[in-house]
């Protein structure tokens, strides 16, 4: 699919990235503490019999993993945070 991407958050501010639709999550690539640059996949999920990645649109540190494997999700949902 497409790339998207989110408008720049101000300095410092956190940031969330979210299930781009609904799906089941088969694999959770980061843990708080982590460092990610713009783009990392931070999530694979499954959806409509699909491998999805979840990327992240800007760079930083891993707050909270709001979700686990094997977790189910709606579109929107928050799965990581970052500061």
């Amino acid at each position: 699919g497409a790339a998207v991407t989110g408008a720049a958050v101000g300095a410092g501010a956190d940031f969330t990235v979210t299930a781009p639709m609904a799906g089941t999550i088969l694999r959770v690539n980061v843990e708080p503490g982590q460092h990610v640059d713009e783009s990392d996949v931070v999530v694979v999920m499954e959806a409509m019999k699909m491998e999805t990645e979840v990327r992240t649109r800007r760079a930083g540190t891993v707050r909270h993993v709001a979700i686990k494997r094997g977790d189910a999700v709606t579109t929107d949902d928050v799965l990581v945070s970052l500061s």
